[in-house]
């Protein structure tokens, strides 16, 4: 026969624990009313939106930066590229004067060792022009394009058609792709009374 050494109404260690536990869980639950709950996941959601809010605004002014940071480089980059724009149009009525200087010469019809000095000023002129990016824009002969071309007078003349540059009053110049100075020109006009 086995008899126990407990007695039948003695609680053993693990049971004490056990409702000791139970007893911490109950006063928790009464600490922890439905509405206690509902305000503390209130709140918590609360902080959520808060931080969700935040990290938006976060991400908004990272989007800005980086942006700022690329319109920065764009206008650098473009700053490289054109910064010698302003000599370029300043250099541009000397080459003008040199071109009619040699015109004039011609017709006049001047010493050739004098007309070959000009010529050679032009042309390194010209080159310095070309090794910066500048280059002359086809103007004569072509359709009139108000973007490349500034009309400075319009002449009737049937052997064209109408809006066709006939002459070209001053060279017009691209710096790369962007427009450094207009040709000045003359445009065809159908004479009205041939229609």
């Amino acid at each position: 026969m086995g008899f126990s050494s407990q007695k039948p109404n003695q609680q053993t260690d693990a049971d004490v624990v056990d409702s000791q536990e139970m007893e911490m869980a109950g006063t928790v639950l009464e600490e922890y009313d439905s509405e206690a709950l509902i305000r503390q996941l209130a709140e918590k959601e609360r902080e959520n939106q808060e931080l969700r809010e935040k990290n938006d605004q976060l991400l908004r002014r990272l989007a800005d930066m980086e942006n700022f940071k690329k319109r920065l480089e764009k206008e650098q980059a473009d700053l490289r590229e054109y910064a010698n724009e302003s000599l370029l149009k300043e250099l541009l009525p000397v080459v003008d004067n040199l071109e009619m200087a040699l015109s004039h010469g011609r017709q006049q019809k001047a010493d050739p060792a004098f007309l070959e000095g000009v010529e050679n000023v032009l042309k390194g002129f010209l080159h310095a022009l070309e090794k910066f990016g500048a280059r002359p824009i086809q103007a004569l002969g072509e359709r009139f394009d108000p973007t490349f071309h500034n009309a400075v007078m319009q002449q009737e003349d049937n052997s064209v058609e109408d809006q066709t540059i006939i002459q070209e009053l001053q060279k017009g110049y691209l710096l790369k792709n962007r427009l450094l100075r207009p040709s000045m020109v003359v445009v065809s006009r159908q004479n009205s009374a041939s229609g």
